[in-house]
């Protein structure tokens, strides 16, 4: 039986995902020789290398925010080139220091993915934008975990079809009600002074434990929209929701609302985005062109 990307996330992970949007990449097959995860990060020689997590071209870094984002899932990385947050908060730290590149654009095409490790991540963004120009280039999807880190930009160019938002945090949880195939009914238990450990779904005070935990982690992702944004935090919720409730959030917009709605700046199609027009110009913005940068996951490329 082919075992898929869905099957390596289990219930109780908090997720900051557009799961109708991520379901082409869950559903894809895990590749045969990292069928056994603790397998493939004991012998990562075992497959290709980690792709380049940036390059640099004429002083511009451009970073690559591709596919359900993780804290530190290497095979992932590996095989699919998917960015994870400890990469990206390495990357930005090293380009924000960099001489070779004037400005930074996060390429980003990602539905989301996991709440664990992302501020981070979102923090290296924003560490970065109070030093050197950072775009967010919606090319086409910016959605949950993903526009978190966009928020945190300098500005969100958003190309035309594109789509962003999905400001919010999920979780699926199940309980047994029943004994299982074999016959056998299955009970999980916790140490005393740890309920919370395990919240049982099925019970008023297990819910609500898993509603503190969701709500802790959408005020961090509020906070950090809000702040990226230049929005009143008591006004967020209202602007995102769909209806006259505010708790009718959580949806994604195309460009022309995403602005509307203050989630992006402008639109812009590929061939005239903060990339092209910077990497086809006969020079950076200070009228030079840096040397090639010789960094570990980092290749020079030069305009066509």
């Amino acid at each position: 039986m082919t075992r898929t990307l869905a099957s390596l996330f289990g219930p109780l992970q908090p997720m900051a995902l557009a799961e109708d949007l991520a379901a082409p990449l869950l559903a894809m097959p895990i590749p045969e020789t990292t069928a056994d995860p603790a397998a493939a990060v004991a012998a990562p020689a075992a497959g290709p290398t980690v792709p380049d997590r940036f390059t640099v071209a004429r002083g511009l870094a451009v970073v690559p925010v591709r596919g359900i984002l993780t804290p530190n899932m290497a095979q992932y990385e590996r095989w699919f080139g998917w960015a994870t947050y400890h990469g990206l908060a390495e990357t930005l730290a090293h380009l924000a220091a960099s001489e070779d590149a004037a400005a930074i654009v996060l390429e980003i095409d990602s539905p989301g993915g996991l709440v664990c490790g992302i501020e981070a991540a979102a923090e290296a963004i924003a560490a970065a934008a109070t030093v050197k120009p950072v775009h967010a280039l919606v090319s086409p999807l910016a959605a949950s975990a993903a526009y978190w880190l966009a928020s945190q930009a300098s500005e969100i160019v958003m190309t035309p079809g594109a789509v962003a938002g999905s400001i919010g945090v999920a979780l699926t949880a199940a309980a047994h009600v029943q004994p299982g195939a074999n016959g056998a009914q299955i009970f999980e238990m916790s140490s005393r002074h740890a309920r919370a450990k395990r919240p049982d779904a099925s019970t008023e005070a297990g819910r609500a434990e898993l509603q503190r935990s969701l709500d802790e982690a959408e005020a961090a992702f509020h906070a950090a929209v809000s702040a990226g944004r230049a929005i009143p935090a008591a006004e967020l919720a209202a602007r995102l929701s769909v209806t006259d409730d505010p708790q009718d959030g959580g949806a994604t917009f195309r460009a022309a609302e995403a602005i509307r709605r203050g989630l992006a700046d402008r639109t812009e199609t590929r061939a005239r985005s903060p990339r092209n027009r910077w990497e086809c110009s006969p020079s950076g913005r200070d009228g030079t062109a840096p040397p090639a940068p010789r960094y570990p996951r980092c290749r020079s490329a030069s305009c066509a």
